[in-house]
């Protein structure tokens, strides 16, 4: 591995003269990489993550990211203790997908749920972790699964921190945009955020705050006035198209709460009541809308007219009971996740020394805690302690 990483810092992948050259170091690293051994390669964890970390770089600079995508995949699964487990390979892998614009690879683990953390060296360097989740949530973004990308984003800004990262700013750029799209709203980011996000993070994201403010108001002119504002700034984020997505959802939220209101209605009124240029713009955003199961409705050619109907769906039928139990089967394995976790936590000697009181100098002159001590004795004293 240290002679593969070695090549790689003496070719240069912009270097016509080394091009051939490359491709014979690529064909070297995909033999060793198909046909390493697991166990062998877990004794040098971060020398293999840093042999895919050049392996990304390289692919990059050739411009041919899909040829490092399977590569990578493979690779995750020979250094993965389960199936669970990040390794800072996957932030590469994420990367390379969304470049390549294939994002099936990437889903195969950005759908597992993340229970561990793979050690390579002293410590796994954060920047990964905040980028597999900034470019999880980019990939789930484009594939409009916004209620998981809102999930990444929001583990990328929350992770504990003493400063404000580039990549928690843009992170939480997005996860604004994609709380409106949802939620109709920013989303409350949870009570355990570091304060130091929450005191800075703000400030440095104002033309987004603006956006929200206007799209509070439903009116779409606000929100292109605001676009229209910060527009170079909104394409120099890479998030425009964004933005103009956020107004394309202000519409469709205008038209839902017509539904509410009028039982029918012509296509120029509709057109007028939500700010859009024509009856023609607003067929098609009804239509989108009921292809999408956002509303009910019908249209008739003829007269242009548009008849709201009532959600037909009864919650009775098969695939709602199977949906169902999918989701209790989730709830019960989430419940039984977090059971373990705790008994994890409850013997460790941190655990123990904060549940008993006793500071971490009072136990270097005192000595570990009992070793008869029961799991049962250790929860009941932390129920005191809380108290």
């Amino acid at each position: 591995m240290a002679v593969l990483c070695a090549k790689f810092n003496l070719l240069s992948p912009n270097s016509g003269n080394n091009i051939d050259s490359y491709k014979t170091l690529f064909n070297q690293v995909q033999e060793f990489i198909m046909g390493c051994n697991g166990e062998q390669v877990r004794f040098a964890p971060d020398t293999y993550a840093e042999l895919c970390h050049l392996l990304t770089q390289s692919v990059m600079e050739l411009k041919v990211p899909i040829r490092g995508i399977d590569l990578l995949r493979r690779a995750i699964r020979k250094i993965q203790l389960f199936d669970s487990q990040l390794t800072s390979i996957h932030a590469n892998l994420c990367r390379l997908c969304l470049l390549a614009k294939c994002f099936k690879p990437a889903l195969e683990f950005l759908n597992t749920d993340i229970t561990g953390i793979s050690q390579e060296g002293v410590q796994f360097d954060s920047k990964y972790f905040l980028l597999y989740y900034y470019y999880g949530g980019m990939i789930y973004t484009a594939l409009k699964n916004y209620d998981r990308a809102l999930y990444f984003f929001e583990v990328c800004v929350t992770i504990p921190a003493m400063a404000v990262s580039h990549i928690m700013l843009e992170a939480y750029k997005k996860f604004i945009l994609v709380s409106l799209m949802l939620h109709g709203k920013i989303v409350n980011i949870p009570k355990y955020t570091s304060q130091v996000l929450i005191r800075f993070i703000r400030p440095l994201s104002q033309a987004y705050q603006e956006l929200a403010t206007a799209y509070s108001t439903n009116s779409c002119e606000e929100v292109q006035g605001i676009i229209n504002k910060y527009q170079e700034l909104f394409s120099r984020d890479h998030n425009l198209g964004l933005v103009k997505q956020v107004l394309g959802y202000l519409y469709k939220k205008n038209i839902q709460r017509l539904t509410k209101t009028f039982l029918t209605l012509s296509l120029s009124d509709v057109a007028s009541r939500v700010q859009l240029p024509g009856p023609s713009d607003a067929e098609k955003y009804i239509l989108n809308m009921i292809e999408d199961g956002e509303i009910y409705a019908t249209i008739n050619q003829k007269d242009g007219m548009v008849v709201f109907h009532d959600d037909p769906e009864k919650y009775n039928s098969p695939r709602m009971l199977a949906r169902l139990e999918k989701e209790m089967a989730a709830c019960a394995e989430l419940d039984k996740r977090v059971l373990e976790m705790e008994e994890e936590v409850i013997v460790t000697p941190q655990y123990v020394r904060k549940a008993f009181g006793q500071s971490d100098q009072d136990d270097t002159t005192t000595g570990p805690p009992p070793s008869n001590v029961t799991n049962t004795q250790v929860q009941t004293k932390l129920n005191t302690y809380s108290m």
